[in-house]
């Protein structure tokens, strides 16, 4: 990977780390969906002029109707469910819990026949998703029940998008797809938004919610898309690994969050899991010495 790649790759770790403590700041003051609409109005008023610009809509838009499922399971539902989760949960507990996704994406492939599942993968299943039980079993509060249950649907949704996007979207600019979805979503979130419109904004929660929009959406996607081009899909994927890392070193360190046996336990379990899980098969051995890569 070059230089380039490299600092790529670590800032989409941090950038995409820090949304889980912003919404834990933002949700003790506003309603999660007053978070999530202003997320995305923001976040669409910022990318929408490029993809104008860049004439990245119109193609876009005559997909209505897998951009609207696309949005659904990426953007609306996980944003308000991660939004009331942490009203509840700490965010270092949602950030890790969120690791599994990679998980449940290998066998939703695996299911749809795009994949199979080989030895090491049915291993990586069974130590991660272990890592997800010791996380929930060793903290369990059966009054948050609702809340593990929505980051579990939030889970499906995020490993749901991206085959959304593989399969029905792959062929559309990025950038009208991410554009369009955000400003879908603020759309779906307005009229549910104006009912529970705080009457008090506090400056912690309001920079919260533009720091989602302006640093963990709008500039997320453009450095994503960057990342893209340079390192490749399959590589840009990995800073999965390194997200809930660094939501829980800032949910333990900057908002005083309990680091739990649980969390201790269960998220080297995960990425472990998640590691050999999504792995590549291994090539078999070819007829000549040639140089073989690592597995991404």
């Amino acid at each position: 990977m070059t230089r380039r790649g490299w600092v790529l790759f670590l800032a989409m770790g941090v950038i995409w780390g820090v949304p889980y403590a912003m919404i834990r700041i933002a949700v003790r003051d506003f309603d999660p969906v007053v978070v999530a609409f202003g997320r995305t109005a923001l976040g669409a008023l910022l990318l929408l002029p490029v993809a104008l610009y860049t004439k990245a809509l119109g193609p876009v838009l005559r997909r209505w109707g897998w951009l609207l499922a696309y949005t659904l399971v990426e953007i609306t539902g996980p944003w308000l469910l991660i939004g009331s989760a942490e009203t509840k949960l700490t965010s270092s507990t949602v950030g890790l819990l969120i690791a599994a996704v990679p998980l449940i994406a290998v066998v939703i492939v695996a299911v749809l026949g795009h994949d199979r599942i080989d030895a090491r993968r049915i291993v990586g299943l069974i130590v991660g998703f272990g890592g997800v039980a010791t996380l929930v079993g060793l903290g369990l509060d059966f009054s948050d029940m609702g809340a593990f249950a929505a980051i579990g649907v939030t889970a499906i949704g995020y490993a749901v998008g991206p085959v959304i996007i593989n399969r029905k979207l792959a062929d559309l600019p990025s950038m009208g797809v991410v554009a369009a979805s955000l400003a879908l979503a603020a759309l779906i979130y307005a009229p549910f938004a104006a009912w529970r419109w705080p009457v008090r904004f506090t400056a912690s929660a309001s920079w919260s919610v533009v720091g989602l929009a302006v640093i963990c959406t709008a500039a997320a996607f453009l450095v994503f898309f960057a990342l893209i081009a340079e390192v490749g899909p399959a590589r840009a994927t990995v800073i999965t690994y390194i997200n809930p890392a660094v939501a829980l070193l800032i949910g333990v360190a900057l908002l005083g969050e309990p680091l739990t046996v649980g969390m201790a336990i269960g998220f080297p379990l995960v990425i472990i899991g998640s590691i050999l899980g999504t792995a590549r098969a291994k090539r078999q051995p070819a007829p000549h010495p040639v140089e073989v890569g690592v597995g991404e």
